[in-house]
């Protein structure tokens, strides 16, 4: 019978999309490889891993799972993924994320929609808005706050349209008062 590599070019492999090393052997050598390195489990979902070597200045996007342990400057935009600085992550950059945890440092404002949580390792200096904010014992956290479900816009403005008519009634009410008199 005849061979389909034969009428291939030299040097061109059977797949080129298929890796050298088989699923099974890579996933186990990684699996050992961060059990013996003591490395901190990160998110069932982590995508993308920025590493102790690396360092990035300018914006990174995405809407998947990032864990940080090297360096960033600039942007973090990662509007529906989760955010972990890792123990040996520099972070200098605005972060908006679903969810951000802090076992690092992150200089700038810190937007977690569900919640921000800092280990006992994590340090924040700058701006931190969130729904929920755990902070473990440990933790250091320098700047502004704010926590808790925003309020609504249109209910603010309703109570303060309701308090400057009280406030001109009352006035108009002491008024024809005082003229009475």
């Amino acid at each position: 019978m005849w061979k389909k590599d034969d009428s291939k070019p030299e040097g061109v492999s059977g797949n080129p999309a298929t890796p050298a090393i088989s699923a099974t052997s890579s996933s186990t050598t990684i699996a050992s490889t961060a059990s013996q390195s003591g490395a901190l489990p990160t998110s069932s979902r982590a995508a993308a891993c920025i590493s102790q070597g690396i360092k990035i200045k300018g914006e990174v996007t995405g809407s998947e799972d990032l864990f940080v342990d090297g360096h960033v400057d600039g942007k973090l935009n990662l509007a529906n993924g989760s955010l972990t600085i890792g123990p040996n992550g520099n972070v200098k950059a605005d972060v908006h994320a679903r969810e951000v945890i802090v076992r690092g440092k992150i200089e700038g404002k810190v937007s977690g929609r569900d919640r921000v949580q800092l280990w006992s390792t994590g340090q924040v200096t700058g701006e931190v808005q969130t729904e929920r904010l755990a902070i473990e014992d440990g933790a250091v956290l320098r700047g502004k706050v704010e926590a808790g479900k925003p309020l609504n816009k249109t209910s603010e403005s309703k109570a303060a349209a309701m308090g400057a008519s009280a406030v001109s009634a009352d006035t108009t009410t002491l008024k024809s008062g005082t003229a009475a008199d």
